[in-house]
């Protein structure tokens, strides 16, 4: 039997990040290592969903460009589904670089102005029956990335779309946290953030991950996962008790993405029938691999 196939709506671009063991002052011209990999947090999680062996979709905005056909490649050849991809010759492939030093993100610039500019259009087969209707809904799981626009979020949270679905919604940077408001009342979204994302939605401060992913709850989401850093993590459910798990201590080899594989590991196991106990700890052994690895995942 085929799997359903699980939407990632979001950024889909290339990384390139530079790694450094030492401290990098401002300014600074220091030895390391640069990768370049397909990324994007709809993609990161498309990518780990497909090594779980799971059939992830991916709606996001790519360009026409030598860089944007690699990328397709690129995700074609990890399993991802690309056949519905806004495809438009005036948008260039959008790009993520970043510098890493000690384990800890220094900076990074998001360039996801193509993605921005293709709007609501990249949700077309929502609604022209490729892969849903207004008449017929669709009704699997869907992550939903905070690369998306306030006003394309809150399109998505009012949509007969995406009702029915069941939604996974991540921040992508505390930057972009507050995009995520509209969604708090959505009767069927899920809200994966950070303590630190958590309090900039609330517009408050929390000791930790339980007291935040309570409080999204209190104000109006449905489920909410927050992780810590190296404090626990929680998840909280509306009419249920809070969940919590705390991570394993490990050398930290590098940090983007670890909440894409966090997310990913968590619906995998949900998917394969694992309770709330045990999803969290398998979002939580999923984002260690991520962040203890050296070498890049394939696509």
């Amino acid at each position: 039997m085929t799997a359903p196939a699980i939407l990632c709506i979001g950024a889909a671009l290339w990384d390139v990040i530079g790694r450094t063991d030492g401290p990098v002052p401002p300014g600074g011209d220091v030895p390391g290592r640069i990768d370049m990999a397909a990324g994007g947090v709809a993609l990161n999680v498309a990518a780990a969903l497909a090594r779980a062996g799971l059939r992830p979709v991916l709606l996001s905005a790519v360009g026409c460009d030598p860089a944007g056909e690699a990328l397709v490649a690129a995700c074609e050849a990890a399993g991802i589904g690309t056949a519905h991809l806004l495809r438009d010759p005036a948008l260039p492939t959008d790009r993520y670089v970043a510098i890493e030093a000690e384990g800890a993100l220094v900076a990074a610039v998001a360039d996801a102005r193509s993605l921005e500019a293709a709007g609501a259009r990249i949700l077309a087969p929502l609604a022209d029956g490729r892969l849903g209707s207004a008449a017929a809904p669709f009704s699997g799981t869907a992550v939903v990335d905070g690369n998306l626009t306030t006003a394309l979020l809150t399109g998505i949270a009012r949509s007969p779309l995406l009702a029915a679905a069941d939604l996974r919604v991540v921040a992508a940077a505390p930057g972009k946290a507050v995009r995520l408001r509209p969604l708090l009342g959505h009767a069927r979204a899920a809200l994966y953030v950070n303590r630190t994302e958590a309090g900039l939605i609330c517009d408050a401060a929390f000791a930790d991950a339980p007291a935040a992913a309570a409080a999204l709850v209190a104000a109006g989401a449905a489920r909410a996962i927050v992780t810590d850093g190296a404090g626990a993590a929680a998840d909280a459910v509306r009419g249920g008790p809070v969940v919590t798990g705390r991570p394993a201590r490990l050398t930290v080899r590098r940090v983007t993405g670890a909440g894409d594989a966090f997310l990913a590991a968590h619906l995998a196991a949900e998917t394969a029938g694992a309770d709330r106990p045990a999803a969290l700890a398998a979002a939580l052994e999923g984002a260690a691999r991520h962040i203890a690895a050296l070498t890049e995942p394939a696509a």
